[in-house]
Formats: structure tokens, C-alpha cells, sequence
């Protein structure tokens, strides 16, 4: 069956995070957008997660404005990834596009996302390009993506981030994975279907500063490590043997020199630096051991991966 834009809803999913200056902007250009797509019914989930400042009654306004306006309000910050799962869970639509709502996702880029799900793609993801951010957060973004994709047992897209266009299958899909640490871009990832990417620029922010700071960034980029590779336990095992066989071989040819008085002279000090960093590394692998436990310890918790507190205009049922 062809698909039409025009005969679907679209949903979209947005995490807010203290973005009472952008939201109206923002709701103004997907409304000039959404006119021009003239879609059968459509929606605005925007997720507040926990912000601080005028965010919460932005949204209230909005909503008074629009009842294709919804929005769901977190009991804390609880962060990017459960507000986004808190909005894909509720977004009741046959294409649902997830956005930033910091304005770094360009609004004016939906159409031509939309464009390849007609074409028969269940998942279109935004290519970052001419990213408008600082030279160090654009390498380290870069060789994330890139060891993510080496080390992943699913291959990942480089610079693809939230910003897409899911079918509803693919939607549905991302709702029965159950795990608490979710890193959504690899999750839509390994749902599979047909997928393909179209380069967008990446916007500047609108107003005020990044709010994912490092230590959020740093949590993102292991949850997305740690979700979808082992790999790193093998490397520990590899350079555990080289190790071992390193000591085995020291050890052989101490003992040589002092049976066979060789003429092999081992600096005091060499000893000492090697027991420092053998040392050294073995903390490095316990900590890695101990973030794969951490996160069993998460799973097996089972706490909520994020507590509504009040919603506006969500389907008490669930998406149809």
C-alpha cells in the first residue's frame, strides 16, 4: 500500500529540558510545516523533564492554543533518553519524527525526512552536517559514533542522532524493549526494517547553553557503549593473556640469569614502573567489569525508567 503523507497523523515526540525561551519558536515553525504537509490529524508530545523554569506553563499555553498541543511532565529530571521513551510511549500517530526541542533539530528538514518514509523507508534519520557546535564537542561526537560502529555487533550510522521519522511499527517496536539505561539511537538501529539517512544541518542553539552537559554526554556515549557491545571484555581478556605471558616470560629469564649466571640486567626501577602500571591497568578492568555489573544491578531493580507526574491530551488507553 502507498504511502501519503497526507492520509497519515504525524506524532511528534519532543524532550524539554528548561527551554521556556525556544518553545515558541519552535511550536511556531513545525506549525508553518505542518501546513505545508497538510497531514490527515497530527500531534505535539513534548516531554518536560523535570525543568526548572517557565517550560511547564509555556506548554499549558500552547496547549490552550492548539489541542494538537499534548504534553507530558515528568516527577524529576530524570533525562534525554526516558523523556524521549516517555513521548514515544504515548505518541499515538501512523509516523512519529523525534526532535530536539532545543532547536538544533531544523524543523524545515521534516519534509524531506517524511519524503523517504513515502518512499517506503520505516526509519529516516538526520545525517548531522555543519554541525554549529565548539571543535572539541564536534571530535569527540565523531569518534564516538565511529567506536561505537567498531565495536557494535550492529552497525551504526555516523553522526545520525535523535532526529528521524519512525513508522509505527518501528515506534511499537521501541516501546517492548525493556531495558532501563537506553540509548535510543542504537535502539532504532537494531529494530531493523528498511532505514536510510538524509543529511540535515545542524542548527545553533536558539537561546541559552547546551543543556547536556559533559557528565550527561559522558553517560549517553557508555550507555550507548556498553548497551550494544561486549567487545570491551574481550579486549580486556586479550591484554590480559599479553600480560600474563609478558610475566611468565620475565620471571623464566630471572630465573635463567641466576642459574646460568646470564649477563641480563634488569634496572631497579623498570620493575617498579611495571608493577605501577600492570596495577594501573588492573583497576581500568575492574572498573569496566564493574560498569557491566552496575548495569545488570539496574536491570534487575526494575524500577521505573520514568514517573509521569501530569499529562495533557494523552490517550489514556495508549496509542491505537
Amino acid at each position: 500500500m502507498a504511502r501519503s503523507i497526507r492520509d497519515a497523523k504525524l506524532a511528534f515526540v519532543l524532550p524539554v529540558f528548561n527551554e521556556e525561551a525556544t518553545l515558541p519558536p519552535l511550536y511556531q515553525a513545525l506549525k508553518v510545516e505542518i501546513d505545508r504537509l497538510k497531514p490527515s490529524d497530527y500531534e505535539i508530545v513534548f516531554v518536560n523533564d523535570g525543568s526548572v523554569d517557565g517550560s511547564l506553563e509555556v506548554l499549558r499555553q500552547l496547549r490552550r492554543q492548539d489541542p494538537c498541543v499534548k504534553f507530558v511532565g515528568l516527577s524529576r529530571n530524570f533525562g534525554h533518553q526516558p523523556a524521549i521513551n516517555a513521548g514515544i510511549d504515548r505518541a499515538d500517530g501512523d509516523v512519529v519524527i523525534l526532535m530536539d526541542a532545543d532547536f538544533q533539530d531544523d524543523p524545515a528538514a521534516v519534509p524531506a525526512l517524511l519524503r523517504e518514509w513515502e518512499a517506503g523507508f520505516d526509519v529516516v534519520y538526520a545525517i548531522r552536517v555543519n554541525r554549529k557546535e565548539g571543535g572539541i564537542r564536534r571530535f569527540l561526537s565523531a569518534a564516538f559514533y565511529r567506536i561505537l560502529d567498531s565495536l557494535s555487533e550492529t552497525r551504526h550510522p555516523l553522526n545520525a542522532g535523535i532526529f528521524s521519522v519512525l513508522d509505527r511499527r518501528v515506534a511499537a517496536v521501541l516501546r517492548r524493549m525493556p531495558e532501563r539505561n537506553k540509548y535510543i539511537s542504537g535502539l532504532r538501529t537494531y529494530a531493523g526494517f528498511r532505514q536510510t539517512g538524509v543529511p540535515v544541518e545542524r542548527l545553533a542553539r536558539h537561546a541559552g547553553t547546551p543543556r547536556q552537559t559533559w557528565r550527561k554526554i559522558a553517560k549517553l556515549a557508555l550507555d550507548g557503549l556498553f548497551s550494544f557491545s561486549y567487545r570491551p571484555l574481550v579486549v580486556l581478556s586479550i591484554t590480559g593473556i599479553f600480560f600474563a605471558l609478558t610475566g611468565f616470560l620475565t620471571v623464566g629469564v630471572m630465573v635463567a640469569r641466576r642459574l646460568f649466571d646470564l649477563p641480563v640486567a634488569f634496572p631497579q626501577w623498570t620493575a617498579y614502573a611495571a608493577l605501577i602500571a600492570i596495577g594501573g591497568l588492573q583497576l581500568l578492568w575492574l572498573g569496566m567489569i564493574g560498569v557491566y555489573i552496575g548495569r545488570i544491578y539496574e536491570e534487575v531493580k526494575q524500577r521505573p525508567y520514568y514517573i509521569v507526574a501530569e499529562q495533557e491530551g494523552i490517550r489514556t488507553d495508549g496509542p491505537r
